[in-house]
């Protein structure tokens, strides 16, 4: 399978690598790869050294035949590229969020309807042995009902994009739709739509949501979710979940020495064994991210489906569209400051 990556940043560079790992069981191949940035081109390189190599994405759609193409720009950009590629007959890997507008969202889905691309988006959260694990718990009812569940994501300031663009509400979405559309995707994922929200915002003196704390009600669940990305520099990425059931307490924290921990109801302690899949770790993308597994995960579960021509079911397009659409009801409340909505 031809490839083509477009956006070589961190999220390129993370997606480039999982799938030089896939590439020993896989017959793929990364043949082409775009950014605006040389260098960041010429890093690409580094893991794909045969790909041909190109300033702008659309050249590369023009010039290059792939059957998949891999989108990791900057959030205001996915929809062109996008539509682009699906309109040339090409699936589509999508990095979340899939966009940042009611009528992109509408757009994505419209021109998949039309074209019959298959498009995945990286909601990678809902692949991470450990919030795949605390899924099958609530699945099952293995410790009986779900009761509650809190959520967060804290980091420090994200200042790393190409001209800054984390740090332009128009480009990035601020906070809500970069870095809290992973907890509200996962929300979704186990839980369906919310039928209440609350929202609290932290905003900037230009007004950009740089912390959003979310209560929700999930008819006989409460939920609440945190983000913040404007911490000090030098602050430890810090993600994690604490699942209340009937009758244990499910806890993660990704900064733990026991990562994820099981508190039952008789006083009992257990260390859940995860038997993860890929145990790979790589700094080489320069960003929050080492642990390689879960981004391995979700791209074997596309290139099975394409493979294998079955459908998407974890990670369609119109899940990625419904968490950006939640995300916004979420942006407008704490915009107007007025965090309410039935």
């Amino acid at each position: 399978m031809r490839i083509g990556v477009i956006g070589c940043g961190g999220m390129g560079i993370t997606h480039m690598l999982s799938l030089k790992t896939l590439a020993a069981g896989y017959d793929i191949e990364v043949i082409a790869v775009a950014d605006v940035r040389k260098t960041a081109r010429n890093k690409a390189l580094e893991v794909w050294p045969g790909a041909m190599a190109f300033g702008d994405g659309l050249e590369l759609l023009e010039a290059v035949r792939v059957e998949m193409v891999v989108i990791c720009l900057p959030s205001y950009l996915h929809t062109k590229y996008a539509v682009k590629a699906m309109e040339m007959g090409i699936h589509v890997f999508l990095e979340k969020p899939v966009c940042l507008k009611e009528e992109d969202c509408k757009l994505l889905l419209k021109t998949q309807e039309e074209t019959g691309a298959k498009v995945l988006v990286g909601q990678v959260v809902r692949m991470m042995d450990e919030y795949h694990y605390l899924k099958k718990l609530i699945d099952d009812k293995s410790y009986g009902k779900l009761k509650s569940i809190t959520l967060w994501r804290l980091s420090g300031l994200v200042d790393w994009g190409y001209e800054n663009w984390f740090r332009d509400m128009n480009r990035s979405g601020s906070v809500v739709l970069d870095l809290h559309i992973h907890d509200v995707d996962f929300l979704r994922y186990i839980l369906g739509e919310p039928d209440r929200i609350h929202v609290n915002a932290r905003k900037n003196s230009e007004g950009m949501p740089e912390q959003v704390i979310t209560q929700y009600q999930f008819k006989e669940v409460i939920a609440s979710a945190e983000a913040i990305w404007d911490n000090p520099q030098g602050f430890p990425f810090e993600a994690g979940f604490r699942a209340v059931f009937e009758n244990a307490t499910l806890a993660f924290n990704n900064t733990g020495k026991d990562k994820l921990i099981e508190y039952h109801k008789d006083g009992k302690i257990n260390i859940p064994d995860l038997n993860r899949e890929f145990q790979a770790t790589d700094h080489t993308a320069g960003i929050n991210i080492s642990e390689m597994g879960p981004y391995c995960i979700e791209m074997k579960y596309f290139l099975d489906c394409l493979i294998q021509k079955k459908e998407i079911e974890v990670l369609p397009l119109v899940e990625g569209v419904g968490s950006v659409r939640l995300c916004l009801k979420e942006l407008e409340l704490a915009l107007n400051c007025n965090g309410n909505q039935e």
